[in-house]
């Protein structure tokens, strides 16, 4: 049976790893199989998911890995006008890659560095494959950090997704970037899919200004509390604080409304 898959975006630094890693521990909580994926090239998912040190040090992002990627492809790293395989097989690589943390398997891409290294176009080719193959084809929950803004998006995402999470907060370029996801979502056949949560809500007010995105589907807020400044010094998860039983609360409501909505 094919599985959910949620993608979470938004313009970087409203929230989207946290609410990535909020869903994917919820769902996994209520023992569903989950696969988180780190496709954000600023990775900060292991960080929201408050692995240790040592937790992290299992992690290989999938770019880093040079013989895999020369193998599936066919091509040589720093290699300019080589042909190389345009469907790689990927179908192994969550199991092989994946790091188990809260009931969760995290796996991370890693960003394409290009500057002074030739063509990256198989390392696109690869990442930009296996996450249409997770999305598509893995049985099980997939919860997506993708990377900001919306270079991203395109049809296949609109193909591969049941749902795209846009997180906004109450600011002019927050809403600007949403503005921009939902115009393009009409275009893609992503409109039907898309979902928004407001984070760092600070009052009323600010509910009230994500609410001027005409059309959109609100699934909740997530109020400004200072406990997740604290968290991410700490380097925690907000999930593993004492008294943090109201703010995990905004979460699964918002994970409720979202999966009566798949």
């Amino acid at each position: 049976m094919r599985g959910r898959k949620i993608a979470i975006s938004g313009k970087g630094g409203v929230g989207k790893s946290t609410l990535t890693a909020a869903i994917a521990r919820i769902l996994a909580e209520r023992g569903n199989t989950v696969l988180a994926i780190d496709a954000d090239p600023d990775a900060n998912l292991a960080s929201a998911f408050g692995m240790p040190s040592d937790v992290r040090a299992l992690i290989r992002p999938i770019v880093g890995q040079r013989d895999l990627i020369e193998q599936r492809t066919g091509a040589k790293f720093g290699r300019s006008g080589q042909m190389f395989n345009m469907s790689p097989d990927v179908a192994d690589v969550a199991s092989k890659y994946g790091v188990a943390f809260k009931g969760v398997s995290v796996l991370v891409l890693g960003a394409v560095k290009t500057g002074g290294s030739g063509c990256a176009c198989p390392e696109n080719t690869f990442l930009k494959k296996l996450i249409r193959h997770l999305v598509l084809h893995e049985g099980e929950t997939v919860v997506i950090d993708m990377e900001p803004g919306i270079e991203h998006l395109g049809r296949a995402t609109a193909e591969g997704v049941d749902a795209m999470v846009v997180v906004v907060e109450p600011g002019t370029r927050s809403l600007e970037t949403a503005r921009r996801i939902m115009a393009l979502s009409r275009d893609i056949g992503l409109f039907d899919k898309l979902f928004f949560v407001c984070n760092k809500a600070r009052n009323k007010a600010d509910e009230e200004t994500a609410s001027v995105l005409a059309g959109a589907k609100m699934l909740g807020t997530i109020p400004f509390d200072a406990r997740f400044v604290d968290a991410d010094c700490a380097g925690v998860s907000v999930f593993d604080m004492e008294g943090k039983e109201d703010l995990i609360a905004h979460f699964e409501t918002i994970t409720e409304v979202l999966l009566k909505k798949l």
